[in-house]
C-alpha cells in the first residue's frame, strides 16, 4: 500500500482497526474504502444488520447517507423506482467526475430503458450461445500457457487476461491494444491516491483518450452496415446514435466496468474462496455437475460490486425509518448476501447451495446486471477448464485487496497450479 493510501487508512474517517460493537453505532461509517482493503468490513456488516438494517450516517466524507443492510429491504429499495431515483449517480460520492457522466445505470425510465435496449442485444441468448465457445477458446489458451509448480499472479495472467479478451471481442476492440480497456475499467473507479492514479485530472485526461478512440470506432462503425459488436449497436440504436460525447463516454464506462469487475474479481475470488474451504474443493472434484451452482455461489461470497446508491425522490418509511426526499439510499449488496435470515451460514462458500442464484449481486429490478449471463458463463467455462487440468489451485499468500469500497477486488493473488 502506498504512503497516501496508509494516510488514508489512518484517516479520522476510518474504520480500520476499530470494533464495531465497542464504538456508538451512529458512528460507523461503511464508505471509507480502508475497511474493504483490510477485509474487515464483515463485523461491520453484521452489528448493522442487527441493531440498524437501516442505518443513517450523518457524518462521513462522502456526506450523510442511508445504509440498506438487509436483503429484503434492498430489495424494496431495488425495485421501487418510482421512490427511489438512480439519478444523478450511482456512487455514494456526489462529486466524481466519472459518476456524473450520464449513462443508462444511472437514468430512470424511459430513457433508462431505451438506452438500454439499444445494447441487450449483445447478450440475447442466441449471441450468448455463439460466444461459449470464443469463451472457451480463450480459456483454454491462457490455461495451457500457466506454469505448474511455480508461483504466479492470477488476477494478472487469468482473471485480467480473460476479461480483458471477451471486453475486446464484445466492442470489437483492436486485440492488441486490449489491456486499455483493463486501464480505462480501473481508473473509472479509482479514488484517486489509491495506487493507480493519483489526481482527477490525471483520470480526466486518459478518459479523454478513451473517448477519443472509441469516437474514431464509432465513426467507422456508422458508416457501416450494423453489426453484433457494442459500438455498432450504440451508433445504430434509435436511443443512442444521437448521444453527446460525455453521454457516450458514460455509457462506454458503463459497460466496460460492467463487462470487467463482476467477471475478473469472482474468477479470482473463487480461487481464493476454495482455497479457504478444502472441503469444498474436495466436493467440487467428486461431482463437476456442481460448477454452474458454485459459479452462482462464488458471485454470491464475492459480491464483487458492495453497493449501489439510489436518491429518494419523495418523503418513505423503509423498515420504519422516515427518509425525506433528496437523502442518498446505499443498498449494500455485500451485506444482503450475507443475511443469515435469508441464507444460511453465509460467510461460508458452499458450492452445493440450495436456491444460489438467488443472490443480490447484479442487483435486482428494472437495473439488474444486463450481462448477469454472460459472467455466469464465463466462470463457468473457465472452471470446466480449471478442473479438466489442475488438480488444485494452491493460494500463497494474502491477496493485495483494491482500495475501494465499491469494488470489492483484487488487484493480486499469488497461487501455484498444481496437476492432476
Amino acid at each position: 500500500m502506498s504512503d497516501l493510501q496508509t494516510q488514508k487508512s489512518a484517516s479520522r474517517w476510518s474504520m480500520v482497526g476499530k470494533d464495531p460493537y465497542a464504538m456508538p453505532i451512529e458512528e460507523i461509517d461503511l464508505a471509507h474504502p480502508g475497511i474493504w482493503q483490510k477485509n474487515e468490513y464483515l463485523p461491520f456488516l453484521k452489528r448493522l444488520r442487527e441493531e440498524s438494517p437501516v442505518h443513517y450516517c450523518a457524518k462521513s466524507a462522502t456526506g450523510p447517507y442511508w445504509s440498506v443492510m438487509k436483503y429484503k429491504d434492498i430489495m424494496e429499495v431495488d425495485t421501487s423506482p418510482d421512490i427511489y431515483s438512480s439519478e444523478p449517480t450511482i456512487a455514494i460520492v456526489d462529486s466524481f467526475e466519472e459518476f456524473t457522466l450520464p449513462s443508462f445505470i444511472a437514468m430512470d425510465p424511459p430513457k433508462h430503458d431505451h438506452q438500454r435496449r439499444a445494447v441487450q442485444g449483445v447478450v440475447a441468448p442466441l449471441n450468448l450461445k455463439n460466444l461459449e465457445s470464443v469463451i472457451r477458446e480463450r480459456a483454454v489458451a491462457i490455461l495451457d500457457g500457466l506454469p505448474l509448480g511455480v508461483e504466479f499472479d492470477w488476477v494478472e495472467k487469468v482473471s485480467i487476461e480473460l476479461t480483458t479478451q471477451m471486453l475486446a471481442i464484445l466492442f470489437d476492440f483492436p486485440f492488441e491494444d486490449r489491456r486499455k480497456l483493463t486501464y480505462w475499467s480501473d481508473i473509472t473507479t479509482a479514488i484517486p491516491g489509491g495506487g493507480i492514479v493519483e489526481t482527477h485530472e490525471e483520470r480526466w485526461d486518459a478518459l479523454q483518450d478513451c473517448l477519443a478512440t472509441f469516437t474514431k470506432l464509432w465513426n467507422d462503425r456508422v458508416n457501416a452496415e450494423p453489426g453484433n459488436d457494442l459500438i455498432s449497436m450504440l451508433a445504430h440504436g434509435a436511443a443512442t446514435k444521437n448521444m453527446p460525447p460525455m453521454e457516450y463516454l458514460g455509457n462506454l464506462l458503463l459497460l466496460i466496468v460492467g463487462g470487467n469487475d463482476t467477471t475478473r474479481n469472482s474468477i479470482t475470488g473463487g480461487v481464493l474462496a476454495l482455497d479457504q474451504y478444502p472441503d469444498e474443493y474436495e466436493k467440487l472434484r467428486g461431482d463437476l455437475s456442481l460448477i454452474p451452482n458454485m459459479v452462482s455461489e462464488i458471485i454470491r461470497w464475492q459480491t464483487p460490486l458492495a453497493y449501489m446508491r439510489r436518491s429518494v425522490k419523495v418523503d418513505t418509511v423503509l423498515n420504519g425509518q422516515h427518509i425525506k426526499k433528496g437523502e442518498k439510499v446505499v443498498m449494500w449488496y455485500a451485506s444482503g448476501n450475507q443475511d443469515e435470515t435469508v441464507i444460511d451460514d453465509p460467510e461460508r462458500l458452499i458450492i452445493d447451495r440450495p436456491n444460489a442464484r438467488r443472490h443480490l449481486a447484479f442487483g435486482f429490478g428494472l437495473h439488474r446486471c444486463m450481462g448477469n449471463r454472460l459472467a455466469e458463463m464465463q466462470l463457468r467455462v473457465m472452471w470446466e477448464e480449471i478442473m479438466e487440468r489442475f488438480g488444485k489451485i494452491e493460494v500463497k499468500s494474502e491477496p493485495k485487496r483494491i482500495y475501494s469500497s465499491f469494488v470489492k477486488g483484487y488487484s493480486e493473488l499469488r497461487v501455484m497450479l498444481h496437476a492432476k
